[in-house]
């Protein structure tokens, strides 16, 4: 039987940077105690020769050591200087404050040594200085000349893990070991308290990374079919609608490793740290497989290669996208590692990234609809102190548009503006007050306008307001105001509809309500203003994109020149001809718009004056205000609330069940 016990061999010890500062430390003690000595025998004089150096009065100062038996001898400047006592001069590199001794020698009998000296001070009438009761502890100097090393030693250790980031022993730790991943582990060690529970209305998101936690937990249940586990997902969505917190909530559920880090976490200022830390965060997740890898904001590496040629900033980048692309197609579908990433720059990233095989599966989080916004204001709602019956489908339906982030962020304002109010509970009117904070900024009632700004104002305004109220395809009017708001000086609120596609009609009746209040302006006032800045920017995106992106202009023709990409760089792609026709369009559009609100807005002066004086009276008016003045709106589907239009459904269902 072949001996399967052989001997092993001994492990060598691993390298600790702590041997190089043990190292120097010995080497500065060394160089301390032998290097710059006192015993030097240049130094070296018999009593004899000292007598004769004191009568020449070239003895500055000495002293007598008592407890040594030494004399230690210093030399005035001039003596130093002339040729006899050259040699006695230190020249060693020394930190001691201290001046080293010129001369140094045994005195014998401290009596006759004492008649002696002072024979010759006395003779000669000599200035010397002398320490005949001195004694010194040999154990203080050799500290107190070690104590510059220390403290250089010890600010090199303190410099080291300043630089790495950490405490010394651990990956990271030193400034030896910056190549390691910085992902933070979340195991069974480390509880996250978030799950799918509190993810409110990423259905189908929740569906598909719920996939991909069962197959880590029941790799059996796929295998057996012939199924193989996807390597990689990429959450894709706008900036706030719950990426992260959903990879938190995988984290949460899958009880498996998981490791969480940022893109940017790649990013060093030494060349080749990115690659090293993503070979060694592979490396760790193979080790603890089955495991989780998010890389969250993933564009900070993951860009296209080769966009900024003449730039050689770049490099290091692409060299961590590189290695990121060589490990996630280089380890086998066994090892069960998932790569969880997130991104609201879909667009930028390299293809080679996005192919299948690497990211397998693109999880889209878009804006939440009302269904949707009704489950994330029931989470975030629930540590509030709010008054009973507060509708629920009456905040969904006053928020289109706001992402999970905004919504938190909303129900956060409200309960602020309840405190800074004095109230027990957050009721309705602190959502709307909120909601106009976030969307038109902190009302500004100090500023002070002139009678002429605030009639002009007030009829720009209901210039918006008229001409939306007696239009099919613009929006429901909520309230007009000319407080101001952020930049604003008036503002007048709608509530879009929720929709995925909109029609020309659309458009056309938008950009000719945004008209509406230059158009009030020239008509009153028979003069335009500056007010109008922010509603000529918006109908000239508008029309931008009516012409040159969705391909709704018939002069123009069904041709997008969309480029989200930015592949084209800094040519056009379209001719001169083209770009004149472009320019021409959009214009048109504006214009034609802009006439069809003056001709509204002349057949309707009478209601338009009313609604202004109203304005300059209150300053905020609502839609039963606007009811008052001009009449039932022809083309009003949302005049009954929320909870009302739920409760006919309701009904109505009822009764095709009976």
């Amino acid at each position: 039987m072949a001996n399967n016990n052989k001997p092993q061999a001994p492990k060598k010890p691993k390298f600790n940077p702590y041997w190089i500062s043990g190292a120097l430390l010995i080497a500065l003690i060394a160089f301390q105690i032998f290097g710059t000595g006192d015993t030097n025998d240049n130094k070296k004089i018999t009593p004899i020769e000292f007598y004769q150096i004191l009568k020449d009065g070239d003895v500055k100062q000495f002293d007598v050591i008592k407890n040594t038996g030494f004399v230690k001898v210093y030399l005035t400047d001039a003596a130093e200087k002339l040729e006899k006592h050259k040699k006695s001069v230190s020249n060693n590199f020394s930190f001691s404050a201290t001046k080293t001794p010129n001369y140094i020698f045994q005195y014998g009998s401290l009596e006759n040594f004492e008649d002696k000296y002072t024979s010759i001070i006395d003779e000669n009438n000599l200035n010397t200085v002398y320490d005949n009761d001195r004694e010194e502890n040999l154990l203080s100097d050799l500290l107190f000349s070690l104590l510059p090393f220390i403290l250089l030693i010890a600010v090199w250790i303190f410099i080291m893990r300043r630089m790495s980031g950490g405490a010394g022993g651990g990956a990271g730790g030193q400034i030896f070991n910056i190549g390691k991943s910085k992902a933070k582990l979340f195991d069974e060690n480390t509880k996250v308290k978030t799950t799918f529970k509190d993810v409110a209305g990423l259905e189908g998101a929740k569906e598909e990374v719920q996939e991909i936690v069962d197959f880590l937990k029941n790799p059996e249940k796929y295998t057996s079919l012939g199924g193989k586990i996807p390597k990689g997902a990429l959450l894709v969505g706008p900036p706030g609608t719950g990426k992260t917190l959903l990879a938190k909530a995988v984290a949460g559920e899958a009880k498996v490793p998981f490791f969480s880090l940022s893109g940017s976490d790649f990013v060093e200022m030494f060349v080749g740290v990115g690659a090293s830390r993503v070979r060694d965060l592979f490396k760790q997740a193979k080790e603890k497989s089955p495991a989780i890898i998010f890389i969250d904001e993933i564009d900070a590496i993951g860009r296209a290669r080769g966009k900024n040629a003449m730039s050689g900033s770049n490099d290091e980048r692409e060299n961590t996208l590189n290695q990121l692309l060589t490990e996630m197609d280089g380890f086998g579908t066994n090892t069960n590692v998932i790569v969880l990433a997130a991104t609201n720059r879909a667009d930028i990233l390299d293809k080679a990234l996005m192919r299948a095989g690497r990211f397998d599966r693109q999880i889209h989080v878009d804006l939440p609809n009302l269904t949707e916004r009704r489950a994330i204001f029931e989470v975030h709602l629930r540590p509030l102190k709010k008054v009973d019956g507060l509708e629920v489908d009456f905040l969904a339906k006053q928020t289109p548009g706001f992402s999970g982030a905004d919504i938190a962020n909303l129900c956060n304002e409200a309960a602020l503006i309840a405190a800074r109010n004095n109230k027990k509970a957050v009721d309705k009117q602190d959502f709307l007050d909120a909601v106009d904070r976030i969307i038109g900024g902190l009302e500004k009632r100090s500023n002070l306008f002139s009678v002429e700004e605030k009639k002009t104002i007030a009829y720009h305004e209901a210039g918006h307001a008229t001409v939306s109220w007696f239009l099919e395809h613009a929006d429901p009017l909520v309230k007009v105001t000319i407080v101001p708001r952020g930049r604003s000086l008036g503002a007048a609120w709608y509530l879009p509809q929720e929709a995925f596609i909109t029609r020309t009609s659309k458009f056309l009746d938008e950009i000719c309500v945004t008209m509406g209040g230059r158009a009030a302006e020239k008509i009153i006032f028979n003069e335009i203003s500056t007010g109008a800045l922010s509603d000529l920017e918006n109908v000239t995106k508008k029309a931008k994109a009516m012409v040159m992106i969705y391909g709704l202009n018939e002069k123009v023709g069904n041709i997008t020149y969309y480029d989200p990409a930015g592949e084209s760089g800094f040519v056009k792609p379209y001719s001169e001809n083209t770009a004149e026709l472009i320019d021409n369009e959009i214009k048109n559009i504006v214009e034609t718009q802009y006439q069809r609100a003056l001709e509204l807005l002349e057949s309707k002066r009478d209601v338009l004056d009313k609604l202004a004086e109203r304005l300059i009276e209150r300053e905020v008016i609502f839609k039963d205000d606007l009811e008052e003045i001009l009449g039932k709106r022809p083309f009003d589907t949302t005049s009954e609330k929320p909870s009302e239009l739920l409760k006919k459904e309701n009904n109505s269902k009822k009764e095709e069940e009976e």
